[in-house]
C-alpha cells in the first residue's frame, strides 16, 4: 500500500476559523528550527524548516479594526463565506507565548513569568512548516524513522507534552476562503469523545463531561505533534 504523507508539528486546540484573510496589524516571524533529512546513500541534509503558532492561539478580529474581536458563530462570524470577507487572523509576538529557538533546539513553555512575579499559563502548540513556510513539512515515515531529543531536566512533577501525528492537510487548508492556511497554523482538528462520569453503576448526568476542544487551563500542557496529510488511498 502507498505510505501515507506526514508532517510534523507541536500543541493546543482544534483551528476554530475554516475561513479568514490575513491581517496587517501584526507581522508574521516564524522561529527558525532547522531539522535534518538523512539516507545511506545521500548522507544528511539540513532543512531550513521552522515552526508556526496553532491559529486558536493567534488574535482573530474584523478586518480594518484589531479592537473588535471576531468570534465563530458570532455576528461578524456566522458562516465560512462572511467570516472570510469580516475577519482576519494576525501574527503573533512567539516568545509571548513561550516559544524560543536557538539552532535546532527549541524550547516552549508552560508558564510566563510576569514583571510582578505572577505567571501565566501559555501553553503553545506548534506545527512544523516545510522551508517555503507555505505547508507543513511533509513526512513519509515508510521504512524510516524519526529521531528527536528532549530535555525533561528541569521540569517539575505533574508535566505533560507530547510530540504526535494528526491528519491535517498540507496547506492548512488554505482556499478563498482561508488565505491564512498553513503559514498562520489552521486546519487542525482534535474533537474527542464525550464523557460521562458513572457512580455506583449509574450516570450522574451533573458530572456530564464535553470533551470536545477546550482552551481549559488544564488540559493546556505543550506538546509537540506531527499531522499527517490526507486524500492518500493507503497507509502502511
Amino acid at each position: 500500500m502507498a505510505p501515507k504523507a506526514v508532517a510534523l508539528a507541536a500543541w493546543l486546540l482544534s483551528a476554530l476559523a475554516t475561513a479568514q484573510q490575513i491581517g496587517t496589524a501584526s507581522p508574521e516571524h516564524h522561529p527558525r528550527l532547522p531539522t535534518k533529512k538523512c539516507t545511506l546513500k545521500g548522507g544528511c541534509k539540513t532543512l531550513q524548516t521552522s515552526v508556526v503558532i496553532e491559529a486558536t492561539t493567534r488574535p482573530f478580529h474584523k478586518i480594518g479594526d484589531p479592537n473588535t474581536r471576531c468570534t465563530v458563530g458570532g455576528e461578524l462570524c456566522p458562516d465560512a463565506a462572511t467570516c472570510a470577507q469580516n475577519c482576519a487572523l494576525e501574527g503573533v509576538d512567539y516568545a509571548a507565548h513561550g516559544v524560543a529557538t536557538k539552532g535546532d533546539s527549541l524550547t516552549m513553555n508552560q508558564w510566563l513569568k510576569a514583571a510582578d512575579g505572577s505567571y501565566t499559563t501559555v501553553s503553545p502548540r506548534l506545527y512544523l512548516l516545510a522551508e517555503d513556510g507555505n505547508k507543513y513539512e511533509n513526512f513519509q515515515l515508510l521504512n524510516s524513522e524519526l529521531t528527536f531529543d528532549v530535555d525533561v531536566s528541569k521540569l517539575p512533577c505533574g508535566m505533560n507534552a507530547a510530540l504526535y501525528f494528526s491528519e491535517m492537510e498540507m496547506d492548512g487548508g488554505r482556499s478563498a476562503l482561508n488565505q491564512a492556511g498553513a503559514t498562520y497554523g489552521t486546519g487542525y482538528c482534535d474533537a474527542q469523545c464525550p464523557k460521562l462520569d458513572f457512580i455506583n453503576g449509574e450516570v450522574i448526568p451533573s458530572l456530564f463531561l464535553s470533551r470536545f476542544p477546550t482552551r481549559s487551563p488544564i488540559l493546556q500542557h505543550p506538546p509537540l505533534l506531527l499531522p499527517t496529510s490526507r486524500n492518500k488511498k493507503g497507509f502502511s
